[in-house]
């Protein structure tokens, strides 16, 4: 295990009917608030107004930037940063899932950001300026931004998206009210809990030795969500199925699992690719890739890590570890299936047309090419992506 820092200083209110507790929150900061949200359906579900009866009876002048799209794009943030600036806003409050609160990082920054936003974005994790207080009421889990310090932010101008962040983008408070997931689609909540099992793969498979205490906690929360996704599936109102995917999100991607792994994650960047091109759903997209990243990295010097996420996480009984490796890519894929997911580029628009651009792209983008688990070039991201045109058999 080797050295890191760990200190994430946002407030998690966690549990039912928190909202009381928003004007306390929003006086540390001051009084011009603006709310950003997505296509509305915190309107539908009535978090609107709950929100907005809370900001008039605290007497706050309220601003909105609506519309954040699923995939959040820099001229949205943009237009909030011009918001903040002309309004002299105090603080941001994001209302939504992870799109929204990453919109809202961007917007905080960027505000404080001496020149163009995506100019910010592409600084990636070397922002050292300030940025506007964050607030956040999450109403999908998958993402883990309430809680962490990075975002991802798309240009379709330039089929760019790519992750940025700073200290100065965690969240001060964040409410998580599990309540405020039950209407979440069943095609959403698999693919949140997909986003949420593929940041906890992603911090899992990394080179580094001697990090029992975060492989074990990795492995729980696998555990969690693959019981829980299921039962959110069937009953979307279940109370404790909701409360621990949400939590699951949460704790993700706050630096518990990944803090003293170093190393480049390996899906999520070819993932960017096939939404920075197509723009879609993140989550679906990581599931179609992560169990053929699997088979492709799957060689006698990684079988062990393998072999370890089949017997600790899907109870595989085999004892040969080949055979129980694939057996738990096989489990990992039937289950995104049996969750409704689809499993192949074809069921979400995509072809090959795009393939060698994007692993270029994936591959100039990150470092995959050096630092990733199995490092992946041009030619192994078009081979993975290649073999996600058609269903899979790993077994």
């Amino acid at each position: 295990m080797e050295n890191f820092d760990f200190h994430v200083t946002t407030d998690i209110r966690f549990g039912k009917d928190r909202l009381a507790e928003l004007p306390e929150v929003l006086n540390q900061f001051g009084k011009k608030v603006l709310i950003v949200y997505g296509g509305g359906s915190i309107k539908k579900i009535g978090l609107y107004d709950k929100v907005m009866e809370q900001l008039k009876a605290n007497g706050n002048d309220v601003f909105e930037l609506a519309g954040v799209e699923p995939n959040p794009r820099i001229e949205t943030v943009r237009r909030g940063a011009e918001i903040c600036r002309k309004e002299n806003i105090d603080v941001i409050l994001a209302v939504g899932g992870g799109s929204t609160i990453d919109c809202a990082k961007v917007v905080a920054a960027a505000t404080k950001f001496d020149g163009d936003a995506w100019d910010l974005v592409l600084q990636r994790r070397k922002y050292q300026g300030g940025a506007l207080p964050l607030v956040t009421i999450l109403t999908l889990a998958a993402t883990g931004s309430e809680m962490n310090s990075g975002a991802v932010i798309s240009n379709l101008s330039t089929h760019q998206k790519l992750g940025t962040g700073s200290k100065v983008m965690l969240p001060k408070v964040s409410f998580l009210d599990p309540q405020n997931t039950f209407s979440v689609n069943k095609y959403q909540t698999a693919a949140g809990s997909a986003d949420i099992m593929s940041h906890l793969i992603e911090n899992y498979f990394k080179r580094t030795e001697g990090t029992d205490v975060q492989d074990s906690v990795s492995e729980g929360l696998m555990r969690s969500v693959i019981k829980n996704c299921p039962i959110a599936l069937k009953y979307p109102d279940d109370y404790d199925a909701r409360a621990n995917l949400m939590w699951a999100s949460t704790l993700a991607l706050n630096g518990l699992t990944g803090n003293g792994k170093p190393g480049a994650w390996s899906c999520h960047p070819m993932e960017h690719e096939l939404s920075a091109f197509y723009d879609i759903t993140h989550g679906v997209g990581l599931a179609i890739l992560t169990p053929r990243w699997m088979e492709y990295s799957l060689n006698d010097d990684t079988v062990d890590k393998f072999a370890n996420f089949a017997w600790n996480v899907w109870n595989v009984e085999e004892k040969v570890p080949m055979l129980a490796a694939r057996i738990g890519i096989q489990k990992l894929y039937d289950y995104f299936k049996a969750c409704g997911i689809p499993m192949t580029l074809p069921e979400v628009g995509i072809n090959e047309e795009k393939f060698e651009e994007m692993a270029k792209q994936a591959v100039d983008h990150s470092t995959i090419k050096t630092d990733a688990f199995v490092p992946l070039d041009e030619a192994a991201v078009k081979e993975i992506h290649t073999a996600c045109l058609t269903e899979s058999s790993f077994e």
